[in-house]
């Protein structure tokens, strides 16, 4: 792995926590986790599945915060260090053209991706049944709503940070109206963010007897981060047990110019539910990955995840050691 190439702007200020003394996984939890309590807003029940990037000086991010009367709304938040966290009172609200796409009715687990001069932001957002949503900012002050990305029902859009032949790609993972008890992760592009094609089939989840975490239903989780050994995909994963669905994460690599082909998919998990914030909450058992930062001198990677739908949690690691994690469990 010493010729492995990583790419992205330096981020020297990015959060960090050095690996315990005795710790043998590949990634490790922050010891002051959860890194964002459930009720930071004087109206927040919960704060989780939250997206954040590189701003300025130091970071900002789109918050999902449901509220105390249960309704799954987003905020915009800033942070000096990445784990202090000032988050704004008030939801985020969309400027829209279109009266009837701007209507809102909910939105949540959103993803921000930075592309050529801006921050594109997608979530799940309540259009006749959960769709992707799509708008962008400057300034994470103004943000300005566009087209749908897809008809109901999907969740999980997750752009890419480049253009491919000058389109713009995003994952997504086609559902139901409900709790989906399926979900396969597609690939689909765009040369305007309006009309959306080229879908293309990534990933299914895998036999049980094979990997048993994500069995059942798997979605693309943080943006992907651009290799020389491939697109290094964080997903989340879920298994249907005899006490519910339990949501862990683990990765892959995909093909450089072809990101739906798939060329290593991790067998065990990265991470799963194991700690009291993680197994008790609103919806017990789920570590849920929405977001990264990463250093590419150092090959640090600092990973934000839903914790059982409440809290968000901060996992660490370096990316070398993830993508031979990968390519060493690899199940294809």
């Amino acid at each position: 792995m010493s010729e492995l190439k990583i790419f992205g702007q330096s981020l020297k200020t990015m959060p960090w926590e050095e690996r315990p003394a005795g710790c043998k996984t590949v990634l490790w939890r922050y010891s002051k986790n959860p890194v964002i309590p459930r009720d930071l807003l004087p109206t927040s029940n919960s704060i989780f599945n939250s997206a954040v990037v590189p701003f300025k000086d130091g970071f900002a991010g789109v918050f999902r915060c449901d509220d105390t009367n249960r309704r799954m709304v987003l905020h915009v938040g800033f942070s000096k260090d990445g784990v202090h966290w000032d988050i704004n009172e008030q939801p985020l609200r969309f400027v829209c053209e279109d009266k009837e796409i701007g209507e809102w009715v909910y939105g949540y687990d959103p993803r921000v991706c930075f592309i050529d001069d801006r921050y594109y932001v997608t979530w799940c957002n309540g259009y006749h049944g959960p769709t992707i949503g799509v708008a962008y900012t400057f300034d994470f002050e103004t943000f300005y709503q566009l087209e749908n990305a897809f008809l109901p029902y999907n969740r999980n859009g997750v752009m890419f940070p480049k253009k491919f032949n000058g389109r713009f790609a995003m994952l997504s993972r086609p559902s139901d109206t409900g709790h989906t008890p399926f979900g396969d992760i597609f690939y689909s592009e765009s040369p305007d963010l309006v009309f959306w094609g080229r879908h293309r089939h990534v990933m299914s989840p895998a036999p049980f007897e094979v990997s048993a975490w994500q069995c059942m239903k798997i979605g693309a989780g943080p943006i992907p981060i651009e290799t020389s050994e491939g697109w290094l995909l964080i997903y989340h994963g879920v298994l249907r047990s005899c006490n519910g669905y339990v949501y862990s994460f683990g990765s892959a690599l995909l093909d450089l110019d072809e990101p739906w082909k798939v060329l290593a998919r991790s067998g065990p998990y990265l991470l799963s539910p194991q700690q009291p914030y993680e197994c008790m909450g609103d919806v017990p058992n789920v570590c849920f990955p929405c977001a990264n930062l990463y250093d590419p001198e150092t090959g640090r990677i600092a990973i934000y995840y839903g914790c059982a739908d409440t809290v968000t949690g901060l996992a660490f690691g370096y990316i070398p050691e993830i993508i031979e994690f990968t390519k060493k469990t690899n199940i294809l």
